[in-house]
C-alpha cells in the first residue's frame, strides 16, 4: 500500500500570491522550474527538465484539477524511464497572515524499479527544499 509523501509548511504570504508563483510559467521559472508549456487548463500537458541544461530527466504532467487560490492537482511522470505515473496535489490553505502549503506526492511506489534518483528519501528531500527554501524566500521577498 502507498503511503503519499506530504510536505506542510506556513509561508508568510497570501494564498493569492502562492497561488501566483505556481501557475503562472514566467514566476515559476524564478523559484520553481522553467515549464514551457504550462498551461492553466485541466487536461494540459506540460513537459520540463530538470535545472542546469544537463536535460537528463523529462518530468510530464498533466492538469487534473484546479480550485484558484486553493489546490492545484497534476500528474508527475517520467516518461523516458517509465509509463507509470504519479500525482502530486499542492493545497493551499490561509491561515491570518500565512498560508499553510500543503503538498501531497501520490503514487511514489510507481517508481520504485527506477533507481536511487526516484526514491521516497530523494523525492521528499526534494519537496522539503522546493517549499521550505525556494517558493518561501520567492513569494516573501
Amino acid at each position: 500500500m502507498d503511503t503519499p509523501i506530504i510536505v506542510q509548511y506556513k509561508i508568510n504570504a497570501p494564498a493569492e500570491r502562492i497561488w501566483k508563483a505556481l501557475t503562472e510559467k514566467s514566476e515559476m521559472k524564478s523559484w520553481y522550474f522553467n515549464i514551457e508549456d504550462f498551461e492553466l487548463k485541466v487536461g494540459k500537458v506540460f513537459n520540463f527538465y530538470e535545472p542546469g541544461g544537463e536535460n537528463k530527466y523529462h518530468h510530464q504532467g498533466e492538469i487534473l484539477e484546479i480550485i484558484p487560490n486553493q489546490k492545484l492537482k497534476h500528474s508527475w511522470a517520467y516518461p523516458d524511464f517509465s509509463a507509470l505515473k504519479t500525482t502530486v496535489t499542492w493545497e493551499l490553505q490561509p491561515e491570518e497572515q500565512e498560508t499553510l502549503v500543503k503538498l501531497i506526492h501520490e503514487g511514489i511506489e510507481n517508481f520504485k524499479d527506477l533507481g536511487d534518483g526516484f526514491s521516497r528519501v530523494n523525492f521528499t528531500a526534494g519537496w522539503n527544499a522546493i517549499i521550505r527554501q525556494s517558493l518561501k524566500e520567492y513569494v516573501e521577498k
